[in-house]
């Protein structure tokens, strides 16, 4: 009795984990992009509240996003120089320096990315939406070039520079592979 009881219970609950799997089809693909998004999300939220005095969502404005881009610096990786270091302008520098940690811009920009994005699925409106405001493109902006001249990265040159050699590339190969098979069949 007991047996059938155990049988019926395993089942259900097979059952019902399937279902529960089946209501999400879109969620496996997302899934790095969505933690990480939901993360930052709750980053931010947290930095609000820990404002003296806390900030709601309501509340927050563009201003306090940059603060909070600011705020994300001394966790940053980037080494960024300033003007007096001998490596400013230096891709590779050679030697280590006492030049600051920032967070590097590309990472910024994704970042804001993903917080406007949550921003509205946690039911800001697009026109309010604080993370799209001109002021952080302007800041995004500044911070990449800030950084590019730093240490010595043209961003602007490197992309012109790679499309065009892979397009011819990627042409060539296409016509040798066809070539030795051909041979082989032939010879074969």
């Amino acid at each position: 009795m007991n047996s059938n009881l155990g049988l019926i219970n395993v089942s259900a609950a097979e059952g019902s984990s399937r279902s529960a799997a089946a209501d999400q089809p879109p969620a496996p693909p997302l899934s790095r992009y969505e933690s990480q998004k939901r993360r930052d999300w709750n980053t931010f939220g947290q930095y609000l509240k820990n404002q003296r005095p806390p900030v709601s969502l309501s509340q927050c404005n563009c201003h306090h996003v940059l603060e909070f881009l600011r705020y994300l610096d001394q966790f940053g990786k980037t080494k960024v120089h300033l003007h007096g270091c001998v490596f400013f302008g230096q891709p590779d520098p050679p030697a280590p320096c006492t030049c600051p940690l920032r967070q590097a811009w590309g990472s910024l920009d994704a970042l804001i990315g993903r917080l406007r994005a949550a921003y509205e699925e946690n039911g800001g409106s697009p026109e309010n939406n604080p993370f799209g405001n001109g002021a952080i493109r302007v800041f995004l902006r500044e911070v990449k070039e800030c950084q590019a001249k730093a240490r010595g990265i043209p961003y602007k040159k490197k992309k012109k520079k790679r499309l065009n050699p892979i397009k011819g590339i990627g042409g060539h190969d296409h016509h040798h592979h066809h070539h030795p098979h051909n041979n082989l069949k032939q010879s074969t």
